[in-house]
């Protein structure tokens, strides 16, 4: 009888001893499944604003666009620049068929060149970046997954990012066609493939380098430039679109 009670109670005791082993065995096939989450890569955090700052040139600049280079569009999106009511363009005066007066997003990348600030946040797996103008929140996923399969386009789109040394690659598709390129309103359509290269030029200052990628509104690839200045003491205000943005108000900003 002492015998059978003394097995019990080792076996009880082995049982115990072994169940966080077999727990981890459990987890650990499991947790190796999901994708890997790499640490955030080079600092790019903080408050950022364009460099140099708009102001009333800026159509003729480039502080309104990409490039000061024309894109190469296709007819069919000169067809539909030349169709644009632009009020930054210069010549053009009356209402505009500019959606954001009205509240619509910006959309990617045309939200880079409003005078507002924007705020990166780096995060386990996912880059966040916080505009002031409408508070739109742009997430760049970094963890290894691949783009959505069919998504439905979107104002933002679809960013998936990765680390080349200092530079935070960005790969976005999946944008719809209802946004501007930019503010004098060159057109792209929802095939628009879109690479930024995000690296800290100087220690207060970042640039992004874009790729623009749209068969058919141009008739090939072309790059431009946008830097933003660090602001330390910035913070990121509330601002309501309906509260501040009037065709009246941007006709007199463009003059």
């Amino acid at each position: 009888m002492l015998n059978r009670l003394t097995i019990l109670l080792f076996a009880l005791l082995a049982m115990l001893l072994l169940s966080p082993m077999v727990r981890a065995q459990k987890t650990g096939p499991q947790a190796s499944t999901n994708p890997q989450t790499p640490a955030p890569g080079p600092d790019l955090t903080g408050v950022w604003t364009q460099y140099p700052p708009i102001g009333a040139n800026s159509a003729h600049d480039g502080g309104f666009a990409f490039s000061k280079e024309e894109p190469p569009m296709t007819p069919w999106a000169q067809a539909k620049f030349k169709a644009t009511k632009a009020p930054h363009t210069g010549g053009y005066t009356g209402p505009s068929d500019d959606t954001t007066l009205t509240c619509f997003p910006p959309g990617v990348p045309r939200i880079y060149l409003f005078n507002f600030p924007m705020e990166i946040f780096q995060v386990s797996g996912r880059v966040l970046i916080v505009y002031e103008f409408g508070h739109f929140i742009r997430q760049i996923y970094t963890d290894g997954r691949p783009h959505v399969a069919d998504a439905n386009p979107t104002w933002m789109g679809d960013s998936i990012g990765k680390w080349e040394g200092d530079t935070l690659v960005v790969d976005t598709v999946g944008l719809n066609d209802k946004t501007w390129l930019d503010q004098l309103g060159h057109p792209h359509s929802d095939a628009l493939h879109l690479i930024e290269r995000i690296h800290r030029a100087a220690p207060d200052l970042l640039q992004i380098d874009f790729t623009f990628d749209d068969p058919k509104a141009f008739t090939k690839q072309w790059t431009g430039t946008k830097q933003f200045r660090l602001r330390p003491d910035w913070q990121i205000a509330e601002y309501i679109c309906e509260e501040n943005f009037s065709n009246k108000e941007i006709n007199e900003i463009s003059k």
